[in-house]
């Protein structure tokens, strides 16, 4: 059993008002008004919880920080080559790639975490010679 955690809840309630998916730096940033005293590690360690626990997606771009998005609901993510930005990627689902993958694979495939990228709609609106 995990101990309640108002700081804990406070970084959830953050990331739910969220759609840019932050770094823990950012989440820290945020919180620490409301908690002068948090530590970055706090936010890091309940950040790894919430995660976890499936409250919360931690997203790995390959290129920097990780980021997070309060929306635990099975979706995409899009990581943009030019500004770093993350975005949810509308789509339709793509679930049967578990199936795929798991006929040629002689354990159990779970899930899967596909993070698409590319130039968002921002950076081809400032430059499109990007392509």
């Amino acid at each position: 059993m995990i101990k309640h955690s108002k700081q804990r809840d406070c970084i959830q309630m953050f990331l739910s008002t969220r759609t840019d998916h932050p770094t823990a730096e950012t989440v820290y940033m945020g919180i620490r008004e409301q908690y002068p005293h948090i530590s970055l590690a706090t936010v890091y360690r309940n950040l790894a919880l919430l995660s976890d626990m499936g409250e919360i997606q931690k997203i790995s771009t390959g290129n920097g920080p990780d980021r997070f998005d309060g929306n635990a609901a099975p979706h995409n993510h899009f990581l943009c080559d030019r500004c770093g930005n993350v975005m949810d990627l509308e789509m339709d689902s793509i679930s049967y790639v578990d199936q795929i993958a798991g006929k040629t694979f002689p354990g159990v495939v779970q899930g899967h975490t596909i993070l698409f990228h590319g130039i968002c709609p921002g950076c081809l609106k400032q430059n499109t010679m990007l392509l």
